[in-house]
């Protein structure tokens, strides 16, 4: 994302005032100008029109960059860190977006009930294997026509950047910026066959950008 944009989203993540903590002002404006996770996603979700559901939103900034994209789509973000949560809706009001809701879910114990596209950024590798497959059944199920999975994870494939993947992740749940540490990085292959196999169209394309990290943009819709 261009720098410009990316200082203007996190300007809504400043504190109050003067003396407050400018933490997540920072993150913001490094994570949208650097990660190719927002320009793949949003290019992912142009063309729908229909209400995306945000699993794992961490601050919700998937919303903010949805709206400075032109992208009017109704959102909802959950994710399983309250404070996080907190945060965003607090990010959302001072920035004036009425329509994002947030709430704080357990995606390993339940589901909000959603149809629309769904978002899955970089949270799959928190789930064991099973409960993965869980996952994108059930969210699979909430796809309307028109609407698109859109999923960016790291891949378990042998290589040198699924190693730094795996120590970055790992190192973002020492510092607390992550409530677990990772569980199971999916294949390809394996992704592949479950949306397939539910009758989706898929396409998988590596998102490293810069970076030195694993990561891969996978993107499933109905067949037309």
């Amino acid at each position: 994302m261009p720098r410009a944009q990316a200082i203007s989203i996190a300007r809504g993540y400043l504190p109050p005032g003067l003396l407050g903590n400018r933490w997540d002002y920072y993150y913001a404006r490094s994570k949208l100008a650097t990660d190719p996770l927002y320009p793949g996603a949003l290019r992912a979700l142009r063309g729908s029109t229909a209400p995306v559901m945000d699993l794992g939103c961490g601050l919700g900034l998937l919303a903010h960059a949805l709206r400075q994209d032109g992208q009017s789509l109704e959102y909802f973000g959950v994710d399983n860190d309250a404070a996080k949560i907190r945060r965003a809706i607090a990010a959302a009001e001072r920035t004036g977006m009425a329509s994002a809701r947030f709430a704080f879910v357990d995606l390993a114990h339940h589901l909000p009930d959603h149809a629309g596209s769904v978002a899955i950024l970089d949270v799959l590798q928190y789930l064991p294997a099973p409960a993965q497959r869980q996952l994108l059944e059930n969210v699979i199920a909430m796809l309307t026509p028109g609407a698109r999975l859109v999923i960016r994870t790291g891949l378990v494939d042998g290589s040198r950047r699924g190693l730094v993947s795996r120590i970055g992740d790992r190192a973002a749940n020492l510092v607390g910026w992550m409530q677990s540490t990772p569980r199971c990085y999916p294949s390809a292959d394996g992704l592949r066959a479950i949306l397939e196999g539910s009758g989706l169209q898929v396409t998988i394309e590596p998102l490293w950008g810069r970076t030195p990290f694993n990561n891969w943009l996978v993107v499933a819709e109905h067949l037309n």
